[in-house]
């Protein structure tokens, strides 16, 4: 079982930036993913970024690809969202989630552990 915490969440201003910070703790896989996930009030979890631990490869979903990043640091074993430029369409609570494995990297169903969520409000 994988634990997982988010931080990093606020309240900003339209143009601003936040990073994101998701510590993983407990049993791990070499090969895991782990997913930055969002959900606005009265919409479905909707996918936001992804890394691959085993090859290092990250996907950023196409519309936030020119403002997010998402980036690790193995020694903490801990994963990060870099946004800048916010918008307000932004606003969403932020999820992390880890898969051990994972072949559509956008399904929130492939990922089995989740964080509690971290908000991020634009205005």
């Amino acid at each position: 079982h994988v634990q997982l915490v988010e931080s990093g969440g606020a309240s900003v201003q339209a143009g601003g930036s936040l990073t994101l910070s998701c510590a993983a703790s407990g049993r791990t896989y070499f090969n895991w993913v782990m997913g930055w996930f969002r959900q606005a009030p009265g919409k479905e979890r909707a996918a936001v970024a992804a890394h691959y631990t085993g090859t290092a490869t990250t996907y950023v979903a196409d519309s936030v690809k020119d403002r997010f990043t998402i980036s690790r640091d193995g020694a903490e074993n801990s994963y990060y969202l870099q946004m800048v430029n916010l918008k307000p369409e932004d606003t969403a609570m932020y999820y992390c989630g880890a898969a051990e494995s994972c072949s559509v990297w956008w399904r929130a169903v492939e990922y089995a552990n989740w964080g509690q969520g971290t908000q991020v409000t634009v205005s």
